[in-house]
């Protein structure tokens, strides 16, 4: 389902694909249902051209956020603006944005050049121009010979890729995808994604997407958004968000996390698994924390005088997901290159040692900070 305005105006001339991004800005953004706070004053800007990716728990208000972008939803209190114009009360029929749903939402009783062509159609515009314009979108999405099919006749996958056209067709400012490739396999999720990026970044047009698949998120985002409860927990590009994660739930939604007991020093510093480390971020008042490190920054060797035991080793390619019980209780995760892990067979003593390099802290169970 497409949802665009009347307007004509700074839109690209007929026959062509590009589009301008649009500044997105979520200011204050208040939302519940009942005694539900699906956005506690959620303050978010998707830049021109970027692709935002929505990212956390079900529940965590990122549907809502984006049902209210597309004018399916009225915030409690705070603005929605597009371009710096407020568009907070405008209705779905008149924001200048595409929409595709997890479910597809085609029309079973067209076929898919007719899907495609459905909102040209409610403009009146003439049937040469939708019927050139869905042809134009079908070869963009790769479906140039599926024009006569109907949903039915498509896989998940191409339906999806219809559905897609469908929303460019208008050619809108700002792109709207909810969870979008979570009812596909693996496979096709992978080509798919792989396919919305390459045209989002051909046509430059704005893009929100939401899911819950954090490589998903990684993979495909120019910046990604965790949100959790309702608030924003930290937006940056992937890679920071990975390896400097600002929150203990950002750290540990995103990948996978250790929680290793600690003790901060007079200095600062932090002390766990027999090194000391530098702290990144603030400093409980506590002196017993744990210390937050991934896998991949934890190495684990065999050996005989070690205090660590090997519990199970899962391969993953390149890599082998070590998992070692500690002496005293808990355990740890380790990532070894395959090529090493060899002698990390269950049973075997192990040396655990995470990577000099800061980490986050947090309070300890029962310390009382």
């Amino acid at each position: 389902m497409s949802l665009t305005s009347t307007a004509t105006e700074d839109r690209p001339e007929e026959g062509t694909t590009s589009t301008t991004g649009a500044l997105v800005e979520f200011r204050g953004l208040r939302r519940a249902f009942g005694p539900t706070v699906a956005l506690d004053g959620l303050d978010l800007t998707a830049r021109p051209g970027e692709l935002l990716a929505l990212l956390g728990p079900s529940g965590c208000g990122k549907t809502t956020a984006l049902r209210v972008l597309a004018g399916f939803e009225q915030p409690d209190s705070g603005e929605v603006l597009v371009d710096g114009e407020d568009i907070t009360r405008v209705p779905a029929n008149r924001r200048d944005a595409g929409m595709v749903f997890q479910s597809y939402s085609l029309f079973p009783h067209l076929n898919a050049r007719d899907n495609v062509a459905f909102g040209l159609r409610v403009r009146k515009v003439s049937a040469a121009e939708r019927r050139a314009r869905a042809a134009e979108l079908l070869d963009l999405v790769g479906l140039p010979e599926h024009g006569d099919r109907y949903p039915h006749q498509m896989s998940g996958g191409q339906q999806q890729r219809v559905a897609l056209a469908r929303a460019l067709a208008l050619r809108p400012r700002v792109l709207l995808l909810d969870e979008p490739l979570s009812a596909l396999d693996a496979k096709v999720r992978l080509t798919l994604r792989e396919e919305i990026r390459r045209l989002q970044l051909s046509l430059g047009i704005t893009t929100i997407f939401v899911t819950h698949d954090q490589e998903e998120a990684l993979s495909m985002a120019d910046r990604v958004a965790v949100l959790n409860a309702g608030r924003l927990e930290q937006c940056a590009p992937p890679a920071e968000l990975y390896e400097r994660p600002a929150t203990a739930f950002v750290a540990e939604f995103v990948g996978t996390m250790n929680r290793l007991a600690g003790r901060l020093t007079d200095g600062g510093q932090v002390e766990v698994a027999g090194v000391t480390l530098p702290v990144d971020g603030e400093l409980p008042a506590s002196r017993e924390v744990e210390v937050l490190i991934r896998p991949e920054n934890i190495t684990a060797t065999a050996d005989p005088a070690g205090t660590a035991t090997v519990v199970s080793a899962s391969f993953f390619g390149s890599v082998t997901r070590v998992l070692l019980d500690l002496p005293g209780g808990g355990s740890v995760k380790s990532d070894v290159p395959s090529r090493d892990a060899g002698e990390l067979v269950p049973g075997v003593r192990a040396t655990v040692e995470p990577a000099r390099r800061p980490v986050l802290v947090v309070p300890a169970p029962g310390s009382g900070a």
